[in-house]
Formats: structure tokens, C-alpha cells, sequence
């Protein structure tokens, strides 16, 4: 007869208990990462079924469901949805900075969609994920029993690599919740051997010391972390680091492009981390239809397998910047990210700052390399005891043999060998299994070999084992090989400055280039290091040496003007059509190309754009009244008129004019007053008749003048023996021109260091350099400097535009002033 029995308790003690242990079972068993591997449970219990299914990187795929089934079965006892997530999740390159699941199929979108049916995608392991399963054999970790007791599992992974970090976590638990960011791996790699290296002065390390490794958080979408609060001066990253909680600013990466006739557009590269495209475009539509954000003509979405693209239209009337900023204000576009490195520690949950997470991932280390030596070093030694075994066997090869054909079986010969020669069962055994192939003496040899490896690595291994800080070398060369094998560029911009509206001046590297346009009206860009480039068959009309943070303001023989972002302006020989990215008018062939470093706001002083037409009308406008979009005119040119120069000047030099009969004026830029952009400018020189400007220069007061002729004649002339002058006089002999030579057709100021192109009227191209040309007086009519084909003359001079001052100006000025 069954007895009941009936309990009381206090409700509020039991409600209390079952609270804590499902909570507990939340925190250790679903929610919260290990500090050691980084891994939560089920992310785990997915990785270790695909390493026991055989499914590496270089195996087939296997179908998803099939990966759900086993984990569900065997170690996992939960939804199958939850364990399809944790997979998806770990496939996905826009959540994990370095994935750990090679998935084939659709495993969902940065806009939301959802990865299709497990039934339908396949996956695999990533090489990142077999860093996470090295040696995990090698009884590096504990193992516990499944929740059925027929298998076992690991505990935690070897982890080679800091995965806590490097792809972060986030979770949401009871009472608690952890969210931490992911970072780059080489970054984390270098502060990690930091660490090592000082392993014995860790009280002295500081979260500062570390950030000079680890710059912040570089998440797989990349976008732009601002380092510091609002008020500008608190480091938001430094205090999350130091105490392991905090938040700082993301926002996206986005920059204002120059569309045809004349418009404006916002483009977004980079979302931040975790914000849904899709949803963004809604929220940002809605605030248009709502009115709380004005100016935006059009929203679309360009985005294609090369990269994101979300671009916005801007109306002519607004301006883009503050569009842009109300963007940031009103959307996810900006977001905050809020930083809870909370992790198990020997099964607890614990808040880490930084230094704490990195150390106890080294120590985690230090123990799975101790056991991994442990286990070698006892299957090395096992080896080479068989070794020694077969050793003495072959030593005494006639009585072994004799031996084991007198007994009667094996026991009989194993227990006479094991007698005879004092060996151990295991040995015994060994040489009764010897095949008779290995009685031949080149595999004794190989067993001799064998035999003396087994006792170096013997060697080896004990004295790693003995010296702790030879286990801290051993995981800092693991640490710079996997930095070697998978590091890659940062992806995430830190500012070092509070929030704003940043462009893409303020994102790209700077890095110096020549920009290139081309007699065929093309536009490209190649790096300093390399010299310019253009394509085959197609010379140049005019070089710039700019920065990729800069603009390049093209001017046309109609005085059209146009400015192009560099990083617009692509790379390679082939580049682009200029009017794919400038609205230049048809049929206006571009003579100059004008480098500046980024927006420039007028302040009453220079610099200033010279420019002269062929019938010596001179102009001097501010660098500021050319920071405009579109085209638009920079000169007002008459019918028989054209633009043929166009050069930088600074408010203080002194210009020179050539013509095609070879007359040549110096005088100062300051007898050009600065004019607006509709005026048509005054004459320089006096023409005779028939007689046109050929080019125009910013005089280079130590440098040369360099002038070319039709017929491939090139002379070089000392500037200073070109005399100051009033402006609009007839000017001096430049060259002595004559039917041999042909008439002026290029002017340059040089310096003896420069380099200049010579370009021919049917595509011939050749670099000159000045210090190789010859000098000669001013009305020498030169020597021939060019080969030119069959019918071809001398088209063009080119001298790369910079935007620098000319050495000794204000000298110069002060000497004419005197």
C-alpha cells in the first residue's frame, strides 16, 4: 500500500529556488559565452557534431537538417529552430566578423531576410572553426557526459583563437545579458603577445597599453566608432574597456556625390553594426512622407554583390550636409552600441574588463598546451619504448628468430622474448607483429631513425614542460601564425572625436596618386609610387599629383569648370569616361587639371586659380568661388577665343606668358585683381598679328623655363633671365623661332629635379627630364630634344599640377619690391 506524504513548505522559499536554479540553467547552460572558447553551449555542440561528422573545410557540404538532427540527438535536447539559428548565425559574414560555418544556400540577408529552411542549405566548417578544434583529441579539455549518459562532450574547445573577441557575443539571460563587440583579429593577436611579454608584470599593464593594440571594435560591416562622448572629452571605448561595461556611437559610412546637371546625392557604403537595411529604408521614407525630414527627392537601393549601396537624392535647394546630419538623428543610420562583456568564469557569470578577458584567455591556453605536451610526450614515450623493443630484436635478430620458431604459440614466444631479453608485454607483442619486410636494412634504419626523433622530441617536450615561459612561447607563435594566416584590414573607422557628420574626406586613407586625363576624354588615377598612367594609344592632356582625400577641378577651352572627388576617379590604366563623373558639356576639350586637398572656404586670401585664353585675356579667381557642384563657368570666353592655361597661385608670384612667335611676359600675379566668376579678366600681353598665347605658368623664381616648338625642339632658360615687367607689354624674346622649329606650342616653369611629358600630335608620349636638357640663353632658338613620327609635331608640354607654393616667392616679391 503506496504512502502519501505531503510536504508543507513556505511558497515564497520554493518559488524563490525554482527561480534561481532555471535562472542559473539560462546563464550557464544557454545564454552566456565561456571566457575560454567563446562559445555558448549550443554553438559548441554545433561545431563539435560537424568536426565528429568529418565536415572540414575541404569536405562536401552535408545539409543542414541533417547537422540540426545529430546535434538534437546527441547533445542538444531543445527546438531545433534555436539550434537552425545558432547555425545560420554563425554562417552569416555580416554578423561575425570571422565566420565559423561555411554555409552554401541562403542563410539570410544585412536586410533581414531570414535564412530559408533547414531542409534546403548545406554548410561546413570554416578554417577559423578548426583553429577552435585543434588538438581537441589530445585530452587538451574535459569532457562530461551528455544529458542522457550515452556520450560524451566537451567542456569547452582548446580554442586557438580569442573567439570571445574576435566575433563577440551577445545574449540575453535571466537578470542579466551580455553584448560584446567584435574586433579585429590581428589587432587582438598583438596585444595578446604584448601580454605575454610582459607576463611578468601584469599589475603593470594598463587598458592604455592595450589600446595601442586593440583600437576598438571592428565589426564585419564596417561603419565608424566614435571614441569619445559628446562632451569631448571622456574616451567612451576606454572606459568600456576598463571596466568591461559601457557605450559608444556607431554610424554609418556614407559621403556626398556629384550627380548630372547639377545634383546632389547622399550615398551609404556602410550600415551599422546589426541595423536592417531594409527596415532603414522604410524608417527614412517614412520620415519623408511625415515631413520630418525635408530635402530628399529619391531613395533606391544600388546594393549588388561588389558592395552596399544606398543611395539618397538631394534636392537642389538643400543643402546635402544637413540632410545628412538629420539622417543621423532621426535613423539607425547612427546607433548606440552598448558594451556588457559579461562571460562564465569557471561557470559563474563575470563582468571583464579587458586585460582580464585577454589573461584569461592565456591562461586557458597555457593549460590546453600543458595537456596537449602531457599527451604527446606519453604517446612519444610509448613509441619509443616499443621502439627499443623492435631495437633489441634486430640487435639479436638469429635468436628471436630461433627463438619463436621453437614455441610452441604465441604465448610461449611472447613470455620467452619478454624472459630473455628482459622486455615489457607491450614490447613482446610489438615483435611478434613485426612484419618480415621490416627485417630488411633500410627499414632498420628507419626504425633507428624513428627512434632517435622520438627521443629528441622526448627531450622536448619535458623541458617545455618544465619551463612555463616556453609555454607562453609556444602560444605566441600559435597567436602570429593565425595572425599570418587569417588577419586581414580593418573594416570599422575609429574617430578619435565626439559624434558629427563625417564625409568621405574625413574616412579615406590619404594617400598620394596622379590623376590622368586623357587626350580620348578619360579619367584615371594611379599611386605616386608607380609614376602616371594612361591607356594605349591614348595620351595625356593633363596631370595632377592629388590626394584620394582631395578634388581635382578640370577646366575646359570653353572656361567650363568641374570639380571630382579623387576616390570618384578610378583606378587602372582603362578608368572612365570624365562625363560618367563630372556634367561637362559635350564637344569641350579639357586643357588643365587643378589638384586641391579638400574644401577650401574663402577667407579673403589665397590661394587662386590664374587662367589665360589664347588671345591673352588673364583672370584670377579664388580657390573658394570653385567649391560649388556641377559645371559651371569659370571664365567668360569669346567665340574665337579658348582657355590654354590654367595654374594655382598664391597671391605673391609672378606669371609668364608665351605666345607662338615666341614673345614671352613676366609680371606680377597682384596686376590681376582677383575677379568674380562671370567677369572676362584683362589682357596680359600684346599680341602682334597673327600671334596667339600658346600657355602661361606660375614662375618658379629658382627654377627654369622650358619651352617646346612644333618640330620636336625643346630649350631650357634660367627664370631669371626673364625681366619683370608691367603687365601688357609686348614682353621679351623667348626663343628664336624659324621654319626648322616650328612655332611655340608649350611653356612650363620648371625645377632641374622635375620631370615633363612630351606629347605628339599623333599619340607619341616621352618623359623629359630637365636636368638632362641643355640650358641656353633666352633667344636661342633650342635643340631637338624629340623623335617624332612621320607627319606628327609637338602637341603639348606637360608639367603635373600640384597644389604647393613654389620655394621663394616671398624673396622674390620683396627683391622687386625694392
Amino acid at each position: 500500500m503506496a504512502v502519501e506524504r505531503i510536504q508543507t513548505v513556505e511558497i515564497q522559499e520554493e518559488v524563490q529556488q525554482a527561480y534561481l536554479s532555471y535562472a542559473m540553467s539560462v546563464i550557464v547552460a544557454r545564454a552566456l559565452p565561456d571566457v575560454r572558447d567563446g562559445l555558448k553551449p549550443v554553438q559548441r555542440r554545433i561545431l563539435y557534431v560537424m568536426h565528429e561528422m568529418g565536415l572540414h573545410p575541404n569536405a562536401p557540404y552535408k545539409k543542414s537538417a541533417r547537422i540540426v538532427g545529430e546535434v538534437l540527438g546527441k547533445f542538444h535536447p531543445h527546438g531545433d529552430m534555436a539550434v537552425y539559428e545558432a547555425l545560420a548565425r554563425m554562417a552569416q559574414d555580416f554578423t561575425m566578423r570571422y565566420p565559423l560555418v561555411d554555409g552554401q544556400g541562403n542563410f539570410g540577408s544585412v536586410d533581414g531576410d531570414p535564412p530559408a529552411a533547414m531542409r534546403y542549405t548545406e554548410a561546413r566548417l570554416t578554417p577559423m572553426a578548426e583553429e577552435l578544434l585543434a588538438d581537441l583529441e589530445k585530452e587538451t579539455v574535459e569532457w562530461v557526459d551528455n544529458f542522457d549518459g550515452s556520450l560524451r562532450e566537451p567542456v569547452v574547445l582548446p580554442a586557438k583563437a580569442p573567439q570571445l573577441l574576435i566575433n563577440g557575443a551577445s545574449g540575453i539571460a535571466v537578470g542579466m545579458a551580455t553584448n560584446i563587440p567584435p574586433h579585429n583579429l590581428q589587432e587582438v593577436c598583438d596585444a595578446l603577445c604584448y601580454l605575454i611579454d610582459n607576463w611578468g608584470r601584469l599589475d603593470r599593464i594598463t587598458v592604455d597599453d592595450l589600446m595601442n593594440f586593440i583600437k576598438g571594435p571592428d565589426f564585419p560591416t564596417g561603419g565608424v566608432v566614435f571614441r569619445y562622448a559628446d562632451d569631448g572629452e571622456t574616451d567612451a571605448l576606454r572606459a568600456a574597456y576598463a571596466v568591461g561595461k559601457g557605450q559608444f556611437v556607431v554610424q554609418a559610412r556614407a559621403h556626398i556625390e556629384e550627380a548630372e546637371r547639377g545634383k546632389v546625392r547622399i550615398v551609404v557604403t556602410e550600415l551599422p553594426y546589426q541595423v536592417n537595411k531594409a527596415a532603414l529604408i522604410e524608417r527614412i521614407a517614412e520620415l519623408v512622407r511625415e515631413g520630418r525630414i525635408e530635402g530628399i527627392t529619391d531613395l533606391r537601393d544600388e546594393s549588388d554583390r561588389r558592395g552596399m549601396r544606398l543611395v539618397i537624392e538631394v534636392a537642389r535647394t538643400a543643402d546635402p550636409r544637413q540632410v545628412l546630419a538629420a539622417l543621423y538623428k532621426h535613423t539607425p543610420l547612427q546607433t548606440t552600441f552598448g558594451v556588457q562583456m559579461l562571460a562564465l568564469v569557471d561557470g559563474e557569470p563575470r563582468l571583464l574588463p579587458l586585460k582580464r578577458m585577454l589573461q584569461l584567455f592565456i591562461e586557458h591556453r597555457q593549460q590546453v598546451v600543458r595537456r596537449r605536451s602531457e599527451y604527446e610526450l606519453a604517446r612519444a614515450r610509448e613509441r619509443a619504448h616499443i621502439l627499443e623493443g623492435l631495437l633489441t630484436a634486430l640487435a639479436h635478430l638469429d635468436e628471436v628468430i630461433a627463438l619463436i620458431r621453437r614455441s610452441k604459440d604465441a604465448e610461449e614466444a611472447k613470455a620467452g622474448l619478454m624472459r630473455r631479453y628482459r622486455l615489457t608485454e607491450v614490447q613482446a607483442l610489438a615483435i611478434l607483429e613485426m612484419p618480415l619486410r621490416r627485417l630488411a636494412r633500410l627499414e632498420r634504419e628507419k626504425i633507428e631513425a624513428e627512434y632517435k626523433e622520438k627521443q629528441r622530441r622526448i627531450r622536448e617536450l619535458e623541458d617545455l614542460l618544465a619551463h612555463p615561459k616556453k609555454i607562453l612561447g609556444v602560444i605566441r607563435a600559435e597567436l602570429q601564425e593565425l595572425k599570418a594566416k587569417y588577419g586581414d584590414a580593418r573594416r570599422t573607422w575609429i574617430a578619435d572625436r565626439p559624434r558629427g557628420a563625417l564625409t568621405v574626406e574625413d574616412l579615406l586613407p590619404d594617400q598620394a596618386v596622379w590623376v590622368t586625363i586623357t587626350a580620348g576624354g578619360r579619367i584615371l588615377r594611379a599611386p605616386v609610387r608607380g609614376g602616371p598612367a594612361w591607356p594605349s594609344g591614348d595620351p595625356p592632356v593633363a596631370l595632377a599629383r592629388g590626394s584620394t582625400r582631395g578634388v581635382v577641378v578640370l577646366f575646359t577651352e570653353r572656361g567650363t569648370a568641374a570639380g571630382v572627388a579623387v576616390h570618384r576617379i578610378p583606378e587602372g590604366e582603362e578608368g572612365a569616361p570624365v562625363r560618367d563623373l563630372v556634367p561637362l558639356p559635350e564637344g569641350e576639350k579639357i586643357v588643365a587639371a587643378l589638384p586641391m586637398p579638400g574644401r577650401i572656404n574663402g577667407n579673403g586670401a589665397g590661394p587662386y586659380v590664374f587662367l589665360v585664353t589664347r588671345n591673352a585675356l588673364c583672370k584670377r579667381i579664388a580657390w573658394a568661388d570653385l567649391n560649388r557642384p556641377g559645371a559651371f563657368p569659370a571664365i567668360g570666353v569669346a567665340e574665337d577665343d579658348a582657355l590654354v592655361a590654367a595654374f594655382t597661385t598664391w597671391g605673391e608670384g609672378e606669371v609668364l606668358l608665351a605666345t607662338a612667335a615666341g614673345q614671352a611676359i613676366r609680371f606680377a600675379e597682384e596686376e590681376v585683381r582677383v575677379m568674380g566668376l562671370s567677369a572676362a579678366g584683362v589682357l596680359g600681353i600684346k599680341l602682334g598679328e597673327d600671334d596667339r598665347v600658346i600657355g602661361a605658368t606660375l614662375v618658379k623664381p629658382q627654377g627654369d623655363i622650358v619651352v617646346g616648338m612644333a618640330q620636336g625642339f625643346l630649350k631650357r632658360t634660367a627664370a631669371k633671365e626673364y625681366p619683370r615687367q608691367g603687365r601688357y607689354g609686348v614682353g621679351v624674346q623667348t626663343a628664336t623661332v624659324s621654319a626648322k622649329t616650328g612655332p611655340l606650342v608649350a611653356v612650363a616653369a620648371v625645377e632641374e629635379s622635375e620631370t615633363l611629358w612630351a606629347v605628339g600630335s599623333r599619340g607619341t608620349v616621352k618623359a623629359v627630364k630637365v636636368k638632362e636638357l641643355p640650358r641656353s640663353g633666352r633667344a636661342r632658338p633650342g635643340t631637338p630634344a624629340l623623335s617624332l613620327k612621320s607627319n606628327e609635331t609637338l602637341a603639348r608640354l606637360i608639367a603635373p599640377a600640384v597644389y604647393e607654393k613654389p620655394a621663394g616667392q616671398k624673396e622674390q616679391r620683396a627683391r622687386n619690391r625694392r
